[in-house]
């Protein structure tokens, strides 16, 4: 049997929000083994003089525990 924990991790993209969401799971993949999932939970954009300089996405990442 497998135990779960979901942890929340924002990820940013001055691309759009399909690379900021691949970021987020590449860069959480490094860190965290057993990465099953990711769900965006939220995304927004920053706007500076009217234009679109980043993109952003709250990311909940659900990976395996170790034994």
């Amino acid at each position: 049997m497998s135990v779960a924990r979901i942890t929340e991790i924002i990820a940013s993209s001055n691309k759009g929000l399909d690379h900021a969401v691949k970021k987020g799971v590449k860069r959480a993949s490094k860190t965290l083994r057993n990465v099953q999932s990711a769900w965006v939970k939220d995304q927004n954009v920053i706007v500076k003089d009217g234009e679109i300089v980043e993109y952003r996405v709250v990311l909940k990442i659900t990976f395996i525990l170790g034994d």
